[in-house]
């Protein structure tokens, strides 16, 4: 009885073996036709995590410089330094995209504005108001466009085209409607100018500089 079950053991002990060597003669078998495969994948997964951590670190070192030379051309602008930040926003608005890019445009016709450079100002507007990449910016210059050409003169029906699509606006309608107001000013329209003022003076959205000057238009006109 223990001569069979001894032999019952040697007989397992044997048969694991076998089956482990048979295992491993597969898995050497399998390493041989698809291990350089397996490498060739970790090697893969490997460079696309290191090369989306560069890209990724490479971005933000990219994005904090172009951040930090729109500070310094805010600043040297602040200090009326103007042809020396008029370089830098020439370089933000040429060589780099986004909201930088526009934002530096917007500048640029800033301080050709300063400058007495009212075309120049108006062309980098206008494109801006048609073409810039951020609604935002777009309404902006707009509104930027929209100024301009009630200095100048300009058609009161172009001008109040310009402002329509903003009235609706809840971040801009408080500006177009100020600017609707002193384009029916200038057009002796005294209600509809009280009327545009009133929006103002009720919007939630309106700062209180502006409510300000409403009210004292509403006073003046009123009168």
């Amino acid at each position: 009885m223990k001569n069979k079950l001894a032999q019952k053991i040697e007989e397992d002990a044997l048969l694991r073996e076998v089956v482990e060597d048979v295992k491993n003669e597969q898995f050497q078998q399998w390493w041989n036709k698809y291990g350089i495969f397996v490498i060739i994948g970790v090697a893969l997964v490997l460079t696309i995590t290191i090369s989306f951590e560069s890209i990724k670190n490479w971005q933000i070192k990219k994005h904090q410089e172009i951040s930090d030379a729109y500070s310094i051309a805010l600043s040297l602008q602040n200090q009326g330094r103007l042809d020396e930040s008029l370089e830098i926003y020439k370089a933000l608005a040429e060589k780099s995209s986004g909201i930088y890019a526009d934002i530096s445009k917007l500048q640029i016709a800033s301080i050709y504005s300063e400058q007495d450079k009212f075309d120049d100002a108006m062309v980098i507007i206008e494109k801006l108001a048609k073409d810039g990449d951020f609604p935002q910016i777009r309404n902006i210059a707009t509104l930027k466009l929209a100024a301009y050409k009630l200095d100048k003169n300009a058609p009161a029906d172009e001008i109040s085209e310009l402002l329509k699509p903003l009235i609706s606006e809840d971040i801009n309608s408080p500006m177009a409607h100020e600017l609707m107001a002193m384009l029916y000013v200038r057009e002796h329209n005294r209600a509809k100018a009280l009327a545009e003022y009133e929006k103002i003076q009720y919007s939630l959205n309106a700062p209180d500089s502006m409510k300000a000057r409403a009210q004292d238009m509403i006073g003046i006109l009123g009168e």
